[in-house]
């Protein structure tokens, strides 16, 4: 959870605040827990929407843009594991360097699994805001990635 906290917040002392205060949420809204979803997944949900908060309060702005059009941009798959936990490491560390509201949505879908629509309701936004963030984010990933000399 710590994990999630921090992916959202990007700054370690602030995630662990966030998981604390989650962690007290989650004891006092116990009675609240339904069997619908696993404690996990309803803990998360706090993490998640704790730290998005935490982003609000700083005076995270997302743009709502309509009607633009962008093309899929291409992934190529590394060979091997080790291959794969380097570049995905990497990645992260090239995920950190974004903007907030970039770092946010990706963050969001990429690594906590979270679909468009189920990001904009989380971060009031639109599903195609959301969709816009995200392909900025990558492209700007990208350029990031490739400043450092890593191809995509």
């Amino acid at each position: 959870m710590l994990n999630v906290s921090f992916r959202i917040v990007g700054n370690i002392a602030e995630a662990e605040d966030v998981l604390q205060e989650a962690f007290l949420d989650a004891f006092s809204k116990l009675k609240d827990f339904r069997q619908d979803a696993t404690f996990g997944l309803w803990l998360k949900q706090i993490v998640v929407n704790r730290s998005i908060n935490l982003l609000r309060k700083r005076k995270l702005e997302l743009i709502e843009l309509d009607g633009e059009q962008f093309e899929n941009l291409a992934d190529e798959e590394p060979e091997d594991e080790e291959e794969v936990e380097y570049q995905a490491a990497r990645v992260k560390e090239a995920i950190k360097q974004l903007p907030e509201g970039y770092r946010l949505v990706i963050t969001l879908y990429l690594l906590e699994g979270y679909d468009h629509e189920e990001i904009g309701q989380i971060l009031n936004i639109s599903e195609n805001t959301s969709r816009t963030q995200f392909l900025r984010a990558k492209r700007k990933l990208i350029e990031i990635l490739k400043r450092k000399g890593i191809t995509t």
